[in-house]
């Protein structure tokens, strides 16, 4: 059975969710430590900047596209991204902190793919709203599984 959230509810709960996903990661992602700077990088891994520019746009579009679920999506569809959403911000927070803080780098990296899991889901709901929602969070979904890849690229180069 699916919660009918009242449009402003929604909006709050989705732009606080995006608020705890940025500022929650920014907690533990420390990419200048240490124990990050020993670590061996897959080849594939893109420039220090790029990390700088993507970010910023994915927090950005997670925002517009909840609220694009908000006005266009169905009682279910809204639903559906909510528990989605939030559900892939507690995965991709546990890959920060166990990424960085507890340095279990293979844990990590299946909560990191849990996270493209249900980012697929969302791109979907997103692409069968509307077509300029599905190519706006088509980077954020590339970007996960991209950021996934790396994370069991730095499991399997860095096995003790």
């Amino acid at each position: 059975m699916y919660m009918n959230i009242d449009k402003a509810v929604f909006a709050i709960i989705n732009v606080f969710l995006t608020i705890i996903y940025a500022f929650g990661s920014g907690l533990w992602i420390n990419a200048g430590s240490s124990f990050y700077r020993s670590l061996k990088k897959p080849f594939w891994q893109p420039p220090d900047f790029i990390f700088g520019l993507i970010w910023p746009y994915n927090f950005l579009i997670l925002i517009v596209i909840s609220i694009s679920v908000i006005s266009l999506g169905s009682a279910t569809q809204k639903n559906i991204w909510l528990i989605c959403y939030s559900t892939s911000v507690v995965a991709a927070l546990l890959w920060s902190k166990l990424f960085y803080s507890s340095e279990s780098l293979l844990p990590a990296a299946i909560f990191l793919a849990i996270t493209a899991s249900l980012t697929l889901v969302m791109t979907y709901l997103a692409w069968s709203l509307k077509l300029w929602a599905g190519l706006a969070i088509l980077p954020y979904q590339i970007w996960v599984i991209v950021a996934s890849s790396l994370s069991f690229g730095y499991a399997y180069l860095n096995k003790n």
